[in-house]
């Protein structure tokens, strides 16, 4: 059984001022006002601009909303994407930004909500996105995209999200949903054993992280119940903590690993432009991952 450090003590508050600074990545990106605000810029624009069905409840809380917008024709695999912003910031609508690239590639794609911490637990978050898939994959026929090509896509705590969503155990959660709910997966600059973001003081005064709680957060500390394929991706400018969760995801869970995806010039940020890029590598797999499954 794991102990409980006291976070008093000098190898503690170690831990503390070396993850604080490793995981706050928008301490080391000054500009990072300036790009969440194009960011919704640029959603806005989509949002006027292309069809799309917003706010379509998957559960009773106000957070369990997701944004569907379809493909040209009906039958196409779905990509669901999942935002970041540890778990307690951001919206979904800070993310439409994504969708044409996709859409013009000849996939659905949806975006999904979730209750903010630390209004909700880390655990009540997972169990929205647990509804949200399980209401896509039944209200499949109704969206009319294909249920049986259903990918998932997350960046940072979205990533962390979308990783526990491979990891399921679908038929425990619902026995009509099939093991292999998910199909592929897209991950990226994730987190993916939470041990050491009990120590990032400036984000768990709101998580409330405890190690008692750690193995059932963290999808590195789970098998998979199936190999869906997964693609990774963390930019070289990142810390060496987010590159080091790259590495361990993969390695944990190498046998449906089908490649790492190089990302030259990019930080924690920019990655969410890579993936939204139709000239870009990470985009390009992430559409030969969508289009195989």
């Amino acid at each position: 059984m794991r102990t409980s450090e006291n976070i008093d003590s000098p190898a503690a508050q170690l831990k503390t001022a070396y993850y604080s600074k490793q995981y706050n990545a928008r301490a080391s990106i000054p500009d990072h006002p300036h790009i969440f605000a194009r960011w919704q810029r640029d959603s806005a624009l989509v949002r006027r601009t292309q069809a799309g069905l917003l706010d379509l409840p998957f559960g009773q809380a106000s957070g369990e909303r997701l944004d569907f917008y379809p493909a040209s024709k009906a039958g196409a695999p779905l990509l669901v994407f999942i935002h970041g912003g540890w778990w307690r910031s951001l919206d979904k609508s800070d993310f439409t930004f994504v969708v044409p690239g996709y859409r013009r590639a000849g996939f659905n794609v949806a975006l999904t909500n979730y209750t903010l911490a630390p209004e909700a637990s880390m655990e009540e978050i997972t169990r929205q996105q647990l509804r949200a898939l399980a209401w896509l994959y039944r209200h499949a026929d109704d969206y009319e995209f294909d249920r049986t090509k259903i990918v998932i896509a997350g960046h940072s705590a979205g990533a962390h999200l979308a990783a526990m969503m491979m990891a399921a155990q679908w038929p425990q959660w619902e026995p009509d949903l099939p093991p292999d709910l998910i199909k592929g997966g897209v991950l990226m600059s994730g987190l993916y054993d939470l041990d050491p973001v009990r120590y990032a003081a400036f984000v768990n005064g709101d998580l409330k992280l405890t190690s008692e709680r750690v193995d059932q957060l963290s999808p590195a500390r789970m098998p998979m119940p199936h190999t869906a394929p997964f693609i990774t991706a963390v930019g070289d400018l990142e810390s060496d903590e987010f590159k080091r969760q790259n590495k361990l995801i993969a390695q944990q869970w190498q046998a449906a690993h089908v490649g790492d995806i190089a990302l030259k010039g990019i930080h924690h940020l920019s990655i969410c432009d890579t993936f939204a890029d139709p000239t870009h590598p990470l985009f390009k797999a992430s559409c030969d991952l969508i289009g195989s499954v």
